[in-house]
């Protein structure tokens, strides 16, 4: 996968290939420089990344659709920083009426959709799974962003979807 990633307004290109030996592990290449990690899934939308090259370095992180295309937020230790993904594919959210409690879930990163949780018309709340997207073997459970009615689903179990593709709306 390969993907360029804006953070604090600085753009890297990111590869990142699974280890044909091991399941967990990922050769991640960040602006030319390679790194090889393990992640896994923690449950609740958060991340363990490991670092295995040069000094180990441990993080625990969560990553949420940030409302806008390709926009995450990623909430580590230090802080939540905004993430663009795929920044020639972002877009905003419509401002015509009635849009100002619209808000996107979006592909978070490329894969597939294994579950989609709701339908067209549903009542949720802040942080309820709607639908999960498998990406290199890990499954991303992808929540709303904030309590209210499902306004769209664009998205449907074995779909391949793309970084910053929408696939619901809660309005």
């Amino acid at each position: 996968m390969r993907v360029e990633i804006e953070v604090n307004g600085l753009v890297r290109t990111v590869t990142v290939e699974r280890s044909p030996s091991q399941e967990h592990r990922l050769r991640v290449n960040v602006g030319g420089r390679r790194h090889m990690i393990d992640a896994r899934r923690l449950g609740g939308g958060r991340l363990s990344i490991i670092r295995l090259d040069g000094a180990p370095t441990s993080h625990e992180m969560t990553v949420t659709a940030a409302g806008l295309r390709g926009h995450l937020d990623v909430q580590l230790c230090e802080g939540v920083f905004r993430a663009v993904v795929g920044g020639g594919r972002v877009g905003r959210l419509s401002e015509g009426p009635g849009a100002a409690g619209r808000r996107e879930v979006v592909a978070p990163m490329p894969g597939r959709v294994v579950r989609v949780m709701v339908s067209v018309g549903d009542e949720v709340v802040e942080q309820q799974e709607l639908i999960v997207v498998e990406a290199m073997k890990m499954e991303n459970a992808l929540v709303a962003p904030r309590g209210g009615r499902v306004g769209e689903i664009a998205a449907h179990k074995g779909m391949v979807v793309e970084a910053g593709q929408l696939l619901a709306t809660v309005e």
